[in-house]
């Protein structure tokens, strides 16, 4: 595999199970280049901050804590750019990754 895989940490105040945690090589760079871990936005998204997200979205994260359904977050790194964390359905997998990475 070409991205970086990190180990799943367990957090006290987890609202939901990351699976296995993969990060683009573009989301890599990016987040080295502005000194930011993977894995303090992975702590937010599995606290529930889902970071710059509209109301619908925010709605649809909430529903699929319970429904065990995708959840996206949405954080600013610098300026306009983004790193998107998705942990998908089923929880087997969080990517961490650019949104033109989708």
């Amino acid at each position: 595999m070409n991205d970086k895989e990190f180990t799943n940490t367990t957090e006290a105040h987890s609202l939901f199970a990351l699976g296995r945690i993969v990060v683009t090589r573009g989301a890599l760079s990016l987040l080295g280049q502005h000194g930011v871990l993977p894995m303090q936005l992975v702590s937010r998204h599995v606290r529930g901050d889902w970071g710059y997200l509209n109301p619908e979205d925010v709605i649809a994260n909430n529903e699929a804590l319970a429904g065990n359904d995708r959840i996206l977050s949405n954080y600013l790194i610098d300026g306009d750019d983004r790193v998107w964390v998705i942990t998908e359905w089923g929880r087997s997998t969080t990517t961490l990754l650019l949104p033109s990475e989708y």
